[in-house]
């Protein structure tokens, strides 16, 4: 059986900087599944050289940043005072925003806090990084198979809140 669209498809793989430095990584015990086929499940590079691929088959991808999380957008880090935030705020912890035109919600991470000030950054922690993505794929059953619907929609993307969530940015 190949990857192809409207197929679930189970995956494990590894997910690395392109220095090596592991990532994320879903096992053959305890793979990801999406939809294949162009439903938003994967990043679209990642999915074009899934497409064809048999049961078991290697694929090494790299994907640069515009494939994966975007550019690092300086614009995206602000300072602001921390009487805007709650108590104990510290570095690490999350608050949801807008971006400074209003049209984009994001999710920035505090980077800093000193001298009555929060500087936080609403970039992906790893925008601007090529990835290496690689595994075989474990399985693809159709999606009318029993058991197939429960994992339609979930997705790669959605696997870790720093992994590989385009959408945590809005981008």
């Amino acid at each position: 059986m190949r990857i192809a669209r409207d197929m679930v498809v189970e995956l494990s793989y590894r997910l690395s900087t392109m220095q090596g430095e592991m990532l994320e990584e879903s096992t053959a015990v305890e793979p990801v599944a999406y939809l294949h086929g162009g439903y938003d499940g994967i990043f679209p590079k990642l999915e074009a050289a899934l497409e064809g691929l048999a049961a078991g088959a290697e694929a090494d991808v790299v994907l640069d940043p515009e494939d994966a999380f975007g550019d690092y957008d300086a614009e995206l880090v602000r300072m602001e005072d921390l009487d805007r935030f709650p108590p104990g705020v510290e570095v690490g912890m999350q608050f949801e925003g807008a971006s400074e035109d209003g049209h984009h919600h994001l999710l920035y991470t505090v980077t800093d806090v000193a001298e009555g000030k929060v500087v936080v950054d609403g970039n992906h922690a790893l925008a601007g990084r090529a990835l290496r993505w690689r595994r075989p794929w474990t399985s693809g059953p159709s999606p009318s198979s029993p058991g197939a619907g429960a994992c339609t929609r979930r997705a790669i993307r959605s696997t870790t809140s720093g992994g590989l969530s385009r959408s945590l940015t809005g981008r």
